[in-house]
């Protein structure tokens, strides 16, 4: 990497690079052989953290094209494709992603394929892959496994970390057990399990810098606040539905409305009826809004017909009135999603 910029250190040609939109790297690759260099190298995204440059860009799977991500530039109002995750299985759904380190992570589910003649599923309910993207170099890495395969599992972040707990493991039984992740060292350790498992699929946030589990279904919120200490069993009474986090704050759809929760309290924010008969859905926080991404339209008493969705609609929180607006549909992604995360670049 040498002669970025004539007439300028290489040191201060990178932070100029640095200062523009991560989208437009492809581009800039093709001037020269030491751009395409300097773009792909740490370096780059180094000098982006350190002038304040990075970008917050929401990353998202559905159900077709098969195991294909997209990510959303918020700030330019457009849509990115990535490689497609080389993994064997087909339809890899019910998984768990996060981002961490400046890198995208798929961890485990399992296979939503079904064979178009017999109709029979395909055979790998649960795996104990793990996937990484890496933007600087715009590549797919297969990672150390997890322990145990699992499908329909939490899974979050603490402290630089990625912790995963219960869900369903191979042979579709349910379990306590949880691990967590060092991205550095590309290793896994048990960690205490959770204190008590169901027969429904789980979720996990984090609110106050803790990872709070919720299963499908029940009230009772499982809570890991430091590695040492194990979980706790709170029972806040939230409400039952998709859920995002927005500046530190739980945010719940459920019957037909937009629902801020605060522990045992909660206050009406906005009414979100239009949504009724969407099902599928993301809902994520970016900022102080929230998205409500893809899904589909299901079938009624009157029309039997499946409409998958590729459409983004924004509800923005953080002003005195609560407005929704659309942003672009997604260019690639359709249907049911199977997952949705933020990426820092």
């Amino acid at each position: 990497m040498s002669g970025l910029i004539e007439g300028l250190p290489d040191a201060v040609a990178l932070r100029c690079l640095a200062r523009v939109p991560f989208y437009l790297y492809p581009k800039l690759e093709i001037v020269s052989h030491s751009w395409r260099a300097a773009i792909r190298s740490p370096e780059l995204f180094r000098a982006r953290q350190e002038i304040g440059s990075t970008e917050e860009l929401l990353c998202v799977c559905a159900f077709d094209p098969e195991n294909l991500w997209q990510m959303y530039d918020p700030l330019r109002d457009l849509w990115i494709t990535l490689p497609v995750l080389p993994s064997k299985v087909r339809h890899l759904a019910h998984f768990g992603v996060v981002s961490t380190g400046g890198k995208l992570f798929v961890l485990g589910g399992g296979s939503e394929d079904v064979d178009p003649l017999t109709g029979d599923q395909d055979g790998s309910f649960a795996t104990n892959e793990v996937w990484s993207y890496d933007p600087v170099v715009r590549r797919w890495a297969q990672c150390a496994s997890m322990i145990l395969p699992r499908a329909m599992f939490a899974c979050c972040v603490l402290k630089g970390k990625i912790i995963v707990a219960g869900g369903f493991t191979s042979c579709r039984k349910s379990i306590s057990q949880s691990e967590m992740y060092d991205h550095e060292k590309d290793v896994w350790i048990p960690i205490p399990d959770l204190h008590c498992t169901h027969n429904s699929a789980c979720t996990g946030l984090v609110i106050g810098g803790k990872v709070h589990v919720l299963h499908k279904g029940l009230s009772k919120v499982q809570v890991l606040d430091n590695v040492c200490s194990g979980w706790t069993v709170e029972d806040y009474g939230w409400l039952q539905g998709p859920m995002a986090v927005v500046q530190g704050a739980l945010y719940v759809m459920s019957h037909g409305l937009i629902f801020k929760q605060e522990k045992e309290v909660r206050k009406v924010v906005t009414s979100s009826s239009e949504f009724r008969r969407r099902i599928g859905f993301a809902m994520t926080g970016v900022r102080d809004e929230i998205y409500v991404i893809g899904g589909v339209i299901g079938p009624d008493r009157f029309n039997w017909d499946i409409k998958p969705m590729s459409d983004v609609d924004i509800l923005t929180v953080g002003g005195d009135r609560p407005t929704w607006r659309q942003a672009a549909p997604m260019t690639m992604c359709r249907g049911t999603i199977f997952g949705c995360t933020q990426l820092r670049i």
